[in-house]
């Protein structure tokens, strides 16, 4: 099977020096000064009983369109009235069908932490989710050299972003350290897009006692919610048990009250 992420980074690159055509770095830069402080979803997540960060995502690259014709003013005020801890927003538009647009377009309407979700590469990518009002970016581990995470880990900072870390192997602890806000286990091979739920749990002892864990993908039964708290975690990420159904937070709110 081909590399799906050596694919999506490669479309990165391309997108991003285009878009620095279009509107350079410095521009971005000189456009940063009134945006307000940040919501700390790292705090959001530590505080929550539930943890849930409900995803918004209209598609994949290894199933095609979830739904389609999503719409983002709908859905994620009602995932916040069922009871979401922080909220994902997909941004890649070739692969997963959003765009910034959803986070810009949502952000006066909602007051829990919003995460960028993205396949960042580049310091530009942390500015425009500072200007469209994310207040957390995530930084993925198998996407970046160790020496580049830690950059823009410390640029995202700077704007007043938290950074999610995403991991997915033994490999990739060596990433970990304390300047990272929360570390999230994918459960999902970004190269084949394989999702092995005991991931999580494999990874889990090996971190240290006080990491904020994020558990992401192939979460759908609240009893495996209850086991990976068990194991540690505060965080789970989850979009396509949600979205693939008529009224995703509807779905969201009985999900939780099946938690507690």
């Amino acid at each position: 099977m081909k590399d799906i992420l050596s694919e999506i980074i490669a479309n990165k690159r391309f997108e991003v020096d285009l878009q620095k055509q279009t509107i350079s770095l410095e521009q971005l830069q000189e456009g940063i000064g009134d945006i307000p402080m940040a919501r700390s979803m790292k705090q959001a997540l530590s505080s929550s009983s539930s943890g849930i960060i409900a995803e918004f995502k209209r598609r994949s690259p290894s199933k095609g369109w979830i739904k389609q014709d999503a719409c983002p003013e709908k859905i994620i005020p009602s995932y916040v009235a069922a009871g979401a801890s922080a909220l994902s927003i997909l941004t890649d538009e070739k692969f997963f069908g959003g765009s910034l647009k959803d986070i810009r377009t949502v952000r006066p309407l909602v007051d829990i932490p919003i995460l960028r979700k993205d396949f960042i590469i580049d310091e530009y990518q942390l500015y425009q989710a500072k200007i469209v009002g994310a207040d957390a970016v995530l930084l993925i581990a198998a996407a970046l050299e160790k020496d580049k995470c830690q950059q823009l880990t410390e640029q995202a900072h700077i704007l007043g972003l938290e950074v999610l870390l995403e991991i997915h192997s033994t490999e990739e602890l060596s990433y970990i350290n304390k300047d990272v806000d929360m570390v999230g286990i994918n459960n999902r091979n970004l190269g084949t897009f394989i999702t092995d739920i005991e991931n999580s749990f494999r990874l889990a002892g090996q971190l240290p006692q006080d990491t904020v864990l994020v558990s992401e993908s192939g979460i759908s039964n609240p009893e495996v919610v209850k086991q990976l708290q068990a194991n540690g975690f505060r965080g789970f990420l989850i979009g396509e048990t949600f979205m693939r159904t008529p009224q995703p937070g509807e779905t969201l709110q009985s999900f939780i009250q099946s938690i507690q």
